[in-house]
């Protein structure tokens, strides 16, 4: 298998997401990768992240819960078909329903570890569990289900060169 982060397999038109887009300088650039069954990202928050002083914004966590789940759909879509990530036709999720639980303040200055487990693989539709972690607290959890990509968000990627998130 490949050591390619499953944003990093995007087509070069999808991807300027904000959280994980390899062609969004300003975003977060998550890379999320397999960890045996599981899904695996580190995100260390900066300043800039803050919510309250000492603590991470929970719109932050949000973000890193919403595209470490995207990611890890198309990845187990991937997986779901026996074909490595990037491979063509390209696999492209976006989110459909996203719940997130806030369990426990979230610390600044320590790395964030997100896990995801897949839950369920349908030709058009992945649910995914990932919890968000630090210092082996669980913080946050997200429930995820999401979609593939309708095809006209990638047609209105290609021809209008818009960003498109997830």
């Amino acid at each position: 298998m490949s050591n390619l982060a499953f944003q990093d397999s995007y087509p070069e038109e999808l991807s300027h997401c904000y959280g994980c887009g390899k062609n969004n300088s300003h975003g977060h650039q998550l890379k999320s990768y397999w960890d045996g069954d599981e899904t695996r990202a580190v995100f260390m928050p900066q300043a800039f992240h803050t919510a309250i002083p000492g603590f991470v914004y929970g719109g932050l966590i949000a973000s890193l819960i919403d595209c470490h789940g995207t990611g890890s759909a198309s990845a187990a879509a991937y997986r779901e078909q026996g074909r490595e990530v990037g491979t063509l036709p390209s696999e492209r999720f976006v989110t459909a329903a996203l719940n997130i639980d806030y369990l426990a303040p979230t610390p600044m200055g320590v790395e964030l570890e997100l896990r995801g487990v897949i839950r369920e693989v349908k030709a058009r539709k992945v649910v995914v569990d990932i919890t968000l972690s630090t210092m082996g607290k669980v913080c946050a959890k997200g429930h995820m289900v999401a979609v593939k990509m309708p095809e006209t968000m990638m047609s209105s990627a290609v021809t209008n060169d818009e960003f498109s998130c997830n």
